[in-house]
């Protein structure tokens, strides 16, 4: 199989950069994500995992992926999938502005831009994410544009996800 590409935009900004899919290592949640892009969300920062920006969106396909590539510890540039249950985004100090049923199931697409991230939330314990791309293109420019996320505000800003 020919590699296959995804583009990440924040859309306000007008910033992207281009990620190569892993489909060797994370195929079935690759196979999700590319049969449902484009995908455009409200963005968020991370408040626990720290440099990550990511939005949610509804279940992409009838069964939810197995974790695959699996880490708790991304890296600057990868994609991760993470998929929960609405109870488990409960907690108002998410800071999300929309109510999340608890019997929904809620996928979050994100990207992390820079060192030193643990995915470990205080509510839930560690929180496994399966890496499902790596940035190749514009890491520093949506690395720049992400810290300005999160010291001016994520608000009115959305996150797009599209075939390459």
């Amino acid at each position: 199989m020919a590699d296959r590409y995804v583009e990440v935009t924040l859309t306000k900004r007008d910033v992207r950069c281009t990620a190569r899919l892993l489909d060797d290592r994370a195929p079935l949640t690759c196979a999700a994500v590319w049969e449902a892009l484009p995908l455009v969300g409200d963005v968020y920062h991370a408040k626990f995992a720290r440099n990550e920006i990511y939005a949610l969106f509804p279940p992409l396909t009838g069964v939810e992926p197995p974790l695959e590539n699996p880490t708790v510890t991304p890296i600057p540039g990868d994609l991760c999938y993470f998929s929960f249950e609405g109870a488990r985004l409960g907690n108002r100090a998410h800071g999300f502005d929309r109510t999340i049923r608890p019997e929904a199931t809620v996928v979050d697409l994100a990207l992390f831009y820079e060192r030193n991230n643990l995915l470990l939330n205080g509510d839930v314990g560690w929180v496994p994410g399966t890496v499902w791309g790596e940035v190749v293109e514009g890491l520093e420019e949506m690395a720049a544009a992400c810290n300005d996320l999160w010291r001016t505000g994520a608000a009115g800003e959305t996150l797009t996800y599209a075939r390459a």
